[in-house]
């Protein structure tokens, strides 16, 4: 936009502020009285409607109230208090977001939880001691620094008087919140706070400034011990509230801890009355469970404590996107969870994103086709395991393709009057500063060749600039990728020059000088192709962020969602978006996707049934996936480790096979003989109506389910399918819920070209998969996703009426997520249809696996199973598996060092 509409634009987003239920109509009234006046005379009628629609978007956004789970004892005292509470702070900040673009439905919700989530804190005024422990989940990138904002400038209105913000174990993170917080509640520069400069105001500061929260860290520097010393400021002293954004380390901490204790407790006493506020962002990363040292985590950990310790009265509030390590599993055995640390046992809240989030649900479920590309090219030019030393002379071509892609993107976002607008590419393919500085050398020159191209060839007609290769391929890219956008070709081909000329790329490490420092660009936005690892992996922003290449060997879940920087807002190019990975890795994400939103639809339901913070963690830490992320945070203790988990409402399934032909010949021998039994008992095989999955019999015995498993060779690197645990689970409720089993033969349907068997008495038309690119001699990868089953599977045996009561819930759900259908059929998820299964499901596949040639690889059908648990109404019984981590490490690769040791900031 032109700085006179973005003028226009917020005169009228603080009039839709102030409006009750604003309309398309109230818009276009407001838009056409203001160009009537001075300030929008020379705004023309295409510019007056691209901004009604864009205001118009706005004010469509909309975002729900999460849900909450508190401890027994917990008494709301808020309200009661409300009448004494001066909203100054929260009412500057409301201000800044409403301008900021902020619609009022989010801005409504937005009060609504922080609200909430102050409520669960302790009242300041409460005398005597005590601490609480909470956990706020958000999503990744939507917004939950807004949030814990928007909480600090609430706990400060209710005279809470210090509050610490822990911003991440970078650097670059922690400048980057410090000026968040200078925004959004300081108000000033913090930079210029302690110098001899004047003050700059800056965010709220510029609509009141009567009053000003002390802070003793600045956006360039951490907190420093001698310098707070020097200022002698007690805390006991000040009228108003002081906050501190500090890096996630140990010298820093203990730096806090002493100077807390020297120049604020109470003489004779180590403990300080003021009440204080912790904001724990980033809660599962360090705070938990960091990777790089056993001894590490166990001090910045147990600072934390002291320093809620150090206070008698304290809350604790941990910010995450992932809490897998924070509730999933942490204490080794149930008796200590509440004992743990940093445990939220006082609350948890789940927060909704808004309506216009561009997240995992969005990218990997419902639209994968239209937003990720595979990277399947890589291995000559950087291989995906790789060490520091690996020399890299040029770039995979679908590195090439995607930098084209952001050319061509962010020219057509010209084209849209987007300008002035931030527009960021992210690679994130090594963990290791020397191969990324050489991927950043590469792609310069790759950049600096499509500009040599344009300059000289991209102002001529269409049909001469394309006699230009680099052009050229341009064109082809367009075709490709966004022939479906309102950009006809010879505009965008107008506008390639202007997008290519300012992009920079740069490096994002622990080495590269400076930060990404978008706010010293809002004049006419940062165009940035950020090349980088750890740095890129968690907490920092990229705005505008439109194209990401990500190459990465971790299947670690957190670390896999805190590395997905695209997700978050994409307002007027979300269809420009595009997002480079290997196949392997998408598969992790639909799966970390599926499992992230069934624990939201967990603690919803627990939250139905009153249920508390301690029984949700024991709940969630039964999950099957507790054997991924306890292996991965232990992988330095050990090759074993023993998981106790459960299995109801979860599937299994044989994605890694044992691939030597005694072992395949042996399983396709079980299937054939547990057909010949079913067979044998008289139960007969039908083809569902409407399913297609294959042929479908009901009512088989637990024993012959059991004798199935204990027979099956399984991997003994597959630890969830592993035999002897789900046997024992299965004999443990065989006499009532897992007595009778429905039992699928999966088959494609007719008119395919597949490989046709009768061997299992039926005819099946074999499924097809390939064969993962990390099998080897020993060990069979059922596809580089690694999923067995068909989406929809699990709904096989379900009744009719169970299957519409599925899909109507899932459309509410998408609602409440703020992702209507309208009017598509929903991608139904299987953990929707599992949710109502009243019988297990154990589907035995026939699978033609094909080579990297898509050629046969084994000359019979290999066998494979999948087990869809139902809900449990007992008491969860869990089993013990072994989790062997060499292999893990083997195979996955170790992404406990994120940076090259040499020159990392932390």
């Amino acid at each position: 936009m032109t700085p006179q509409l973005e003028v226009l634009e917020r005169m009228i987003a603080a009039a839709l502020a102030e409006h009750e239920n604003p309309t398309g109509d109230f818009i276009r009234q407001t838009i056409s009285y203001l160009r009537e006046s001075p300030i929008g005379a020379d705004v023309n009628d295409a510019e007056a409607e691209l901004l009604a629609r864009h205001l118009e978007e706005r004010i469509n956004i909309t975002q729900h109230v999460g849900s909450v789970l508190t401890e027994v004892t917990y008494r709301p005292w808020l309200d009661a208090a409300r009448a004494d509470i001066e909203p100054y702070y929260w009412d500057r900040y409301k201000r800044l977001l409403t301008q900021q673009g902020f619609s009022p439905g989010v801005m409504s919700t937005l009060d609504s939880v922080t609200d909430r989530v102050l409520d669960l804190l302790q009242n300041p005024a409460t005398p005597g001691s005590w601490d609480r422990r909470g956990l706020v989940i958000g999503h990744v990138q939507s917004g939950k620094t807004a949030n814990y904002t928007g909480l600090i400038c609430k706990a400060a209105d209710a005279s809470y008087k210090l509050i610490v913000v822990i911003a991440g174990i970078h650097n670059n993170l922690r400048n980057q919140t410090q000026m968040r917080i200078d925004d959004g509640f300081v108000g000033r520069d913090s930079a210029r706070l302690l110098t001899k400069k004047v003050s700059r105001f800056v965010g709220v500061g510029r609509f009141d400034n009567t009053r000003r929260p002390v802070t003793l860290t600045n956006s360039l520097r951490d907190f420093n011990k001698q310098s707070a010393t020097s200022l002698g400021i007690a805390l006991q002293d000040l009228n108003e509230p002081a906050v501190f954004v500090i890096k996630k380390n140990v010298s820093t901490l203990r730096n806090l801890i002493e100077w807390l204790r020297e120049h604020n407790a109470l003489a004779g006493t180590q403990r300080i009355e003021e009440p204080m506020l912790l904001i724990d962002d980033e809660a599962d990363n360090a705070s938990i469970n960091i990777r790089r040292d056993p001894d590490e985590v166990s001090r910045i950990n147990g600072q934390i404590r002291d320093l809620l310790q150090i206070f008698e009265r304290s809350c604790y509030v941990g910010y995450t996107a992932t809490p897998f390590a924070n509730i999933f599993i942490d204490p080794d055995t149930d008796d200590e969870m509440l004992g743990q640390d940093l445990f939220p046992r006082s609350f948890i809240v789940s927060l909704d994103a808004p309506s216009n989030y561009f997240g995992p649900e969005t990218v990997f479920l419902e639209r994968p086709t239209e937003y990720v590309r595979p990277i399947d090219d890589n291995e000559d030019h950087l291989p995906l395991i790789h060490d520091i030393a690996t020399p890299v002379t040029s770039l995979p071509p679908s590195l090439i393709e995607a930098l084209r892609v952001f050319i061509v993107g962010k020219a057509i976002r010209l084209a849209r009057g987007q300008p002035r607008e931030h527009c960021s590419m992210l690679v994130n393919a090594s963990r290791f500063v020397n191969v990324q500085r050489q991927l950043r050398n590469e792609l310069h020159t790759q950049l600096d060749a499509i500009r040599a191209s344009l300059r000289v060839n991209g102002a001529q007609e269409p049909e001469t600039a394309m006699l230009d290769s680099e052009i050229g391929k341009l064109h082809q890219v367009w075709k490709r990728e966004f022939r479906q956008v309102e950009t006809p070709w010879p505009l965008a081909l107008s506008q390639l020059y202007e997008a290519a000329a300012p992009i920079r790329v740069v490096e994002v490490n622990g080495q590269s000088p400076g930060t990404l420092n978008y706010q010293d660009h809002v004049e006419d936005g940062l165009n940035v192709v950020a090349v980088g690892g750890y740095s890129l992996s968690r907490g920092l922003t990229l705005e505008g962020l439109m194209v990401s290449y990500f190459m990465r060997n971790s299947m670690m879940y957190d670390t896999l969602m805190q590395m997905g920087r695209w997700f978050g807002y994409r307002p007027g190019y979300q269809d420009l978006c595009r997002i480079w990975m290997p196949e392997e890795a998408q598969g992790w994400y639909e799966h970390i996707t599926e499992s992230t939103e069934e624990l939201r639809d967990e603690l919803r339901r627990m939250e139905a049934i009153g249920a508390t913070p301690e029984e949700f963690g024991l709940k969630i830490r039964s999950h099957p996936d507790t054997l991924i992320v306890t292996a991965r945070n232990k992988m330095g203790t050990g090759s074993r480790v023993v998981v106790s988990t459960g299995l109801a409402n979860k599937l299994i399934e044989t994605s890694t096979l044992r691939r030597e032909e005694s072992s395949l010949y042996w399983n396709r021998g079980v299937a054939i003989r547990f057909a010949e039994k079913i067979a044998a008992a008289g139960r007969q095989w039908s083809l569902p109506d409407g399913d297609g999955f294959g042929w479908l019999t009901t009512k088989v015995p637990a024993v012959t389910v059991i004798e199935f498993i204990a027979e099956f060779r399984n991997h003994p690197g597959a630890q969830l399918t592993d035999s002897g645990p789900i046997r024992r689970y299965i004999e443990a409720r065989q006499d009532d819920e897992l007595a009778h089993w429905d039992v699928l033969l999966s088959s494609v349907g007719k008119g395919s070209d597949a490989v046709a068997d009768e061997s299992l008495g039926v005819p099946i038309l074999c499924q097809r998969r390939t064969e993962g690119k990390r099998s080897d001699s020993k060990t069979l990868l059922v596809s580089n996703r690694q999923r067995v089953s068909s989406r929809g599977i699990e709904k096989t045996g379900l009744s009719p009426a169970q299957k519409k009561s599925v899909e109507t819930e899932y459309r509410a759900h998408l609602v409440r997520e703020g992702r209507p259908s309208n009017g598509r059929t929903p991608n139904y998820p299987d953990w929707a249809y599992r949710a109502k299964r009243t019988q297990p499901l154990l589907v035995v596949h026939l699978l033609e696996v094909l080579d990297s040639q898509g050629l046969a690889a084994f000359d019979n059908p290999v066998v494979a199973w999948s087990i869809s648990f139902p809900p449990t109404r007992r008491e969860e019984k869990r089993v013990e598996f072994v989790v062997n981590t060499t292999w893990l490490r083997e195979r996955y690769g170790d992404d406990l060092d994120e940076e090259e040791m040499l020159g990392d900031d932390v």
